[in-house]
């Protein structure tokens, strides 16, 4: 059986240039299931993407506990998706496991596009395509590892609504499909509306979003 996500009291802290505290997480506790895909939102300035970060393995807490995924195992995907512009899109996902030297990477490239609505656009340089296809391709890209854990930070920012949902969706039927887990912080409620279920955190503390 797949191993779930679980944070439980994570705090976390940085000095202002003024040498002032301020404490951004105040005891965060969360629970993620293979199989789900939960949102994160609040205002900006909450704290979401240092959730990530420190889930991610990007920062350390300064107490709490959470369950350690290696590096290979988690699948980031960001607002801003750094694309190399001169390759296709598939040699863009498929390069994560180029690296690796992996036989199958172009096959696997191929069928995550083909899942995320590109299949007519596998050797486009992805400098030729749309803002909400890029980030499409960041999301194949993100998945072709077969993480257990997707992290995706505000991945729709840019996008418009029709994007918007074509991404939560890509993702959505990912993590039910293979039993993967996803956590998601955004802005938008129609993206968290895909979402199995959503947590808003405010004043450094997740809650359920009323």
């Amino acid at each position: 059986m797949r191993e779930g996500l679980a944070v439980v009291d994570l705090r976390k802290s940085f000095y202002a240039p003024s040498g002032e505290r301020i404490q951004v997480l105040r005891g965060v506790t969360l629970t993620v299931n293979p199989g789900e895909c939960v949102a994160i939102t609040g205002a900006s300035g909450s704290g979401k993407s240092t959730l990530l970060h420190l889930i991610g393995g990007l920062e350390d807490p300064d107490h709490g506990s959470l369950t350690a995924f290696r590096r290979e195992q988690i699948g980031f995907v960001f607002q801003f998706h750094y694309l190399l512009p001169d390759l296709t899109a598939r040699e863009n996902v498929a390069l994560p496991l180029m690296i690796k030297r992996s036989n199958d990477a172009f096959n696997r490239a191929t069928r995550l596009l083909e899942e995320t609505g590109l299949g007519d656009r596998l050797d486009h340089a992805v400098s030729h395509l749309s803002g909400g296809e890029q980030q499409r391709v960041a999301l194949a890209r993100a998945l072709i590892t077969g993480p257990e854990l997707i992290l995706a930070d505000e991945p729709t920012g840019n996008l418009d609504l029709s994007n918007s949902e074509q991404i939560g969706r890509s993702l959505r039927d990912y993590v039910r499909k293979h039993s993967r887990m996803a956590l998601i912080a955004t802005h938008s409620p129609s993206l968290a509306q895909l979402c199995d279920y959503s947590l808003v955190l405010e004043d450094g503390r997740l809650n359920a979003l009323k």
